[in-house]
């Protein structure tokens, strides 16, 4: 009986602690509902020019690394396979949807040691920045081969430096 009362001290206190996630998460989520729809990956999207494996860190506001974007699950930590394709950047995540980034709406991609409560050696995240309607978003990724990221840094490099030039070809 002496060790009855604290377990279900203990008990009740995480089931509070649980109960209070969720609600931060719920308001999270109210609080985001301006962040507009992902962009539909395309039917005909072309060859990769660039593909590794790896982690799909999170998505945060663009320099806030602690402000992670719950809407779409966009904020949750899953494996995942980066690829770059002329059309844009696609993200096949385990667990959770694809998401696909046009190349037009790509702003930059530089190295972090660390986003939203992943930190590794330096540079070892590649950090796409990017829009969203009128939000622009940070997405970290963490290959699983130290390779390859010099492979997609550059693929992504690449990408973005080639998009303003065809969005003013098409005039976009």
């Amino acid at each position: 009986m002496d060790r009855l009362l604290p377990g279900l001290l203990m008990l009740s206190l995480a089931v509070i602690v649980i109960a209070l996630l969720g609600i931060g998460w719920r308001n999270r989520l109210r609080r985001q509902s301006d962040v507009g729809p992902l962009p539909e990956v395309p039917a005909g999207l072309g060859a990769p020019l660039a593909a590794a494996d790896g982690q799909y860190v999170a998505s945060t506001t663009a320099g806030d690394w602690l402000d992670r974007i719950a809407v779409h699950n966009l904020g949750l930590r899953t494996n995942a396979e980066l690829s770059v394709h002329p059309e844009g950047v696609l993200f096949e995540r385990s667990g959770a949807g694809p998401v696909f980034i046009p190349a037009a709406r790509l702003t930059g991609v530089r190295q972090e040691s660390g986003m939203a409560g992943k930190f590794v050696e330096r540079n070892g995240l590649l950090v796409l920045s990017w829009m969203l309607g009128t939000r622009e978003l940070d997405t970290g990724f963490r290959t699983r081969h130290a390779d390859d990221k010099t492979t997609l840094l550059t693929a992504l490099q690449d990408l973005i430096s080639a998009a303003p030039q065809a969005n003013a070809d098409s005039g976009k």
